[in-house]
């Protein structure tokens, strides 16, 4: 089969490599002109990608990235896997998706099955994509609809397109059915659900299940503090119990692009449909004030003001072993120190460089007063860590022998 996903990013481009795998022909849309000539050059700006296995498809004819909507005219599936994220208000921001869909109607040249992996509230494939599209579709063509919420785990050695389970609903019976032929190419397992919403629906509590529970052990963390108690070692323990329980360990609070920001869209589908959402409310505000709390912990810890101090922060990525800040909690971590009259340096060599600024050597720790510990990648030098004769508070509790919460 032909074809487009629309949007070449974290989702999009490992997609692509599966599509490609099962045999079908992939164009790659990105409007991002940089991208698309480095992906044409057999240059991948996601790790997960190999760049081997991209040169192998753009060798063969199997994959191409474009920019030129005329080259996907042609496409039988066109995906949109464009970013849902927060706006400054923290309310869900679908404009990528609109546009996506904008694009979809004025340049598909024939009927279509449309797929929305991109993750959004209920009611955003009947609401929003299809109305847009049919609005600039031209007079005579007719799509299908469809959903199959994307379920990419960056880093997860594990846990792939093929082998996690896939989720679909189509709009109509005859969508339903044209992606779960489609989807079967590539996935070991697929379920249909009854509605698009129900879909949705189902990607939205996946990750509010991981906030909440996420929220409720940092949460828990700060309480054993108070009463002198290791988390970790209390953790440990009641991990032991066979069933009715899951493991979740604190940290800094949670990042990337579905945790912090999935539960927020369906507490705005709740409020919209005049149901409350409290305890995603909550959770969200719990994990969003992480930072601070450290901070404050932090404080109260050396019995003094965390104010014009020189500070290292290792580990700015949102999770361990990969190059995504995306929603890092650690970014904010380090804004607020700053805001105090700090200086903070950080050091993460798989990330390298952010915001303008590059990683610090751990050097650097000798010439701090403190050291915080917020992700750790295989790659770091602990033994550089442990030997360094300065405090050092790890968020992760993963050194023994250091300050841990």
């Amino acid at each position: 089969m032909r074809v487009v996903i629309v949007g070449q990013g974290y989702v999009g481009l490992p997609l692509a490599m599966a599509i490609c795998a099962a045999g079908h022909e992939v164009i790659g849309f990105d409007l991002n002109t940089k991208i698309v000539t480095d992906l044409n050059s057999g240059i991948s700006h996601i790790e997960d990608t190999d760049s081997t296995v991209l040169s192998e498809w753009i060798s063969s004819g199997k994959y191409r990235a474009s920019s030129a909507p005329s080259d996907f005219a042609q496409s039988e599936i066109a995906i949109i896997a464009v970013p849902t994220p927060l706006d400054e208000n923290r309310l869900p921001d679908v404009s990528y998706v609109e546009s996506a869909s904008k694009i979809l109607g004025e340049n598909l040249a024939t009927g279509a099955l449309i797929i929305n992996e991109s993750t959004s509230y209920p009611g955003t494939l009947r609401n929003v994509i299809v109305p847009e599209v049919e609005r600039y579709s031209p007079s005579g063509i007719t799509h299908l609809f469809a959903i199959s919420p994307e379920r990419v785990d960056p880093g997860n050695q594990k846990w792939k397109i093929k082998n996690t389970p896939r989720l679909y609903a189509g709009l109509t019976p005859d969508a339903a059915k044209k992606a779960a032929d489609f989807y079967s190419t590539f996935c070991d397992t697929i379920m249909e659900l009854s509605t698009p919403e129900a879909a949705e629906a189902a990607k939205l509590f996946e990750n509010t299940f991981r906030q909440v529970n996420i929220a409720l052990v940092n949460e828990f963390s700060l309480i054993c503090h108070k009463l002198g108690i290791n988390v970790h070692e209390v953790l440990d323990g009641a991990a032991t119990k066979p069933y009715g329980f899951m493991k979740f360990s604190p940290g800094i609070g949670v990042g990337g692009h579905c945790i912090p920001v999935d539960p927020t869209f369906l507490s705005f589908a709740a409020n919209k449909a005049g149901a409350d959402a409290k305890f995603i409310d909550l959770a969200n505000e719990v994990n969003f004030e992480m930072p601070k709390k450290i901070i404050e912990e932090i404080s109260s810890r050396r019995n003094e003001s965390i104010e014009k101090k020189k500070i290292l922060v290792v580990g700015i990525s949102y999770k361990s072993n990969i190059a995504d800040v995306r929603e890092s909690p650690t970014l904010r971590l380090i804004q607020e120190l700053r805001s105090k009259g700090n200086e903070v340096f950080w050091h993460d060599p798989i990330v390298k460089s952010w915001n303008n600024e590059a990683s610090s050597d751990l050097i650097e720790m000798l010439n701090v007063d403190f050291t915080i510990i917020s992700i750790l990648h295989d790659v770091i030098e602990k033994e550089v860590i442990v030997n360094s004769k300065k405090d050092v508070y790890d968020l992760t509790g993963k050194i023994e022998g250091l300050i841990t919460f």
